[in-house]
């Protein structure tokens, strides 16, 4: 995160003041900068400041070019540093500390002040302004301000305690700057979160140096007892105690360090930009209703005791399914390493892997069958091969029109899926086997078949088998088809076209066809035009087609709920208004 966090605190003698600060490079450290190994001192700092978090992944630390007094850092003067180093937290010459980010290649850099001009001068406001006008109602808290010009600041302020100063405590503040304001107001909660974490690790460290000094010399009591003394005098002879000393601990700015570092990093890993390209598909908001009614039926089974055993009829869902293999697939002796490798290459890989395996025609059949609604039926002993089918089938539907029965012992109606795998052995009802509404792809054994085939292979792999695709309505080859289906197959064909290239043609095609639906469905179910009407809008979509309508309806069943009730409430809308009138 492009941003700088520092410490900052009130003066009683020069005022706001910063004390430390944690900036990001991201290009090479000056040539001055020296190499010594600082790791082992920030290792002891975090084992005594275990309440401080710091980031794995910050591993070598190295000191940097300092920010000292007598540099030529854009810093203050001498002449305005408190005695006992008050406004100090860097002894002079002291180098300073940088964390090298191995991952990005980024270093995260802490001085006293930036050594860049125009950065000391946006943290130097941005520290006055914490400590002065732009503080919460108690003053301290969390508050936001800022500008274009100057930064956006997110500044939390607190106190110290402090046994000699007025009012036994002292004010500091924790600032965070960067110039996009946006990403600053989205960091509010985890910014302020980890920065109180740290706030509330110093105030106890000084809280119990503050009691232990109290203990020793209550200074309540000695002050009641020492004569009035004019107030500048008193102000000159109680200088600002450094925070290591009103902390008890040498390696604060260490572990500061690691700190800042580590937050600057953290907040700029947990939010990333994503380009969202328009609305989200129709698919997109089907899965998301499906994984809604899976997170509450699963909740609902959490919640509820034992039910009782499911029955034999395998479970269905759109979209989703639930396997039952045959007792030949169960009772299978386990495959050794070469077998269950040349069954995983007997699969369907893509749309035109398996035009290729099953030809042309058998093929167009087939996806006839698939685009249309009908229930497409496969029987064979490989699991595998009728999962990989399906998977490669279903690409050509809407997510809200899919519902499989991978393997089954025992046929299932058209109702409850459109995809079904069965056993070799199932008998299909016959009226089934002759309907206009079905489709059986048989898979045998081929007669001609290699008895070693290549392993490497794909299509080798298949030739063991032989596909026979039947149906009650066979579809004649010179038949028009659906429009969608015409242009799949042309994408297919097409060799110039790569696999990847032709899987983004049928998301392409799908989404065309969706909204063609949407439209169907808003002048049909919505307004209720007559049918001339729709014959109308039919042939303007170019869908006039027996075919083309028939696809339509059957889409239509995957219009997912959230569309369809939002169109529904913007109809109900007018009229319930109308009718108030």
């Amino acid at each position: 995160m492009n941003a700088i966090v520092a410490l900052c605190h009130f003066c009683e003698l020069h005022g706001p003041r910063t004390l430390f600060c944690t900036e990001v490079l991201h290009s090479p450290l000056p040539q001055g900068a020296s190499s010594g190994d600082i790791s082992g001192q920030n290792e002891q700092a975090e084992e005594e400041e275990g309440g401080i978090q710091m980031s794995s992944r910050i591993r070598s630390h190295s000191p940097a070019e300092g920010a000292s007094a007598d540099s030529s850092s854009p810093g203050p003067k001498k002449s305005d540093m408190c005695e006992a180093s008050g406004c100090r937290s860097l002894a002079g010459g002291h180098p300073g500390y940088v964390s090298h980010d191995k991952e990005t290649s980024i270093k995260y850099v802490s001085h006293q002040h930036p050594n860049h001009p125009q950065l000391f001068s946006i943290v130097r406001q941005a520290c006055v302004r914490s400590l002065s006008c732009e503080v919460c109602p108690g003053r301290e808290g969390p508050i936001f301000f800022g500008d274009e010009q100057h930064g956006f600041v997110f500044s939390h302020t607190f106190f110290i305690k402090d046994s000699l100063a007025r009012g036994f405590q002292r004010w500091y503040s924790i600032i965070t700057i960067m110039m996009d304001r946006i990403y600053l107001i989205n960091s509010w909660p985890f910014l302020l979160g980890k920065i109180r974490g740290i706030i509330d690790e110093l105030q106890g460290k000084a809280l119990k140096v503050f009691e232990a000094e109290q203990y020793g010399c209550p200074q309540r009591a000695q002050r009641m007892n020492t004569a009035f003394t004019p107030f500048l005098h008193q102000r000159n002879g109680n200088a600002a105690r450094s925070l290591t000393s009103l902390t008890n601990d040498e390696n604060l700015w260490a572990c500061l360090h690691t700190s800042f570092a580590w937050l600057l990093k953290a907040c700029g890993s947990r939010l990333t930009e994503k380009l969202l390209e328009g609305a989200p598909t129709e698919d997109t908001l089907v899965q998301m209703e499906k994984l809604a009614d899976l997170k509450e039926e699963s909740e609902g089974w959490d919640g509820s005791e034992e039910e009782e055993k499911p029955s034999s009829q395998p479970e269905v869902v759109e979209g989703q399914e639930l396997s039952k293999c045959s007792p030949e697939t169960s009772l299978m002796p386990d495959c050794n390493s070469w077998n269950v490798a040349h069954r995983r290459l007997s699969v369907f890989r893509s749309l035109r892997h398996m035009r290729q395996v099953l030809g042309a025609s058998a093929f167009r059949m087939l996806a006839w069958h698939v685009l249309m609604g009908n229930q497409v039926i496969w029987k064979a002993r490989d699991v595998d091969l009728v999962q990989s089918a399906f998977d490669v089938l279903r690409t050509m539907l809407p997510v809200g029109c899919v519902r499989i029965i991978p393997y089954s012992d025992q046929y299932e109606e058209a109702y409850r899926c459109n995809f079904l795998g069965l056993s070799p052995y199932v008998q299909i009802p016959s009226h089934i086997l002759s309907s206009e509404f079905a489709v059986l792809v048989e898979v045998r054994a081929a007669t001609r078949s290699s008895l070693y085939p290549t392993l490497f292979d794909d299509e080798q792999s298949l030739n063991k088998y032989e596909f026979v695709v039947t149906s009650g309505s066979p579809v004649a080859a010179d038949r028009v088809g659906p429009t969608i289906l015409n242009k799949i197959e042309a994408a297919l064909t097409n060799q110039n076209l790569s696999v990847d290239v032709v899987d983004q043609c049928l998301v392409c095609l799908k989404e065309e066809w969706m909204n063609k639906v949407k439209v169907l469905f808003k002048f049909t179910k919505v307004d209720s035009r007559p049918k001339e009407d729709t014959q109308k809008l039919l042939s303007i979509l170019g869908a006039a087609e027996e075919d083309n309508v028939k696809l339509l309806k059957f889409w239509m069943t995957g219009l997912s709920k959230t569309y369809k009730s939002h169109l529904m409430s913007t109809v109900r809308s007018p009229t319930s208004s109308e009718s108030r009138n």
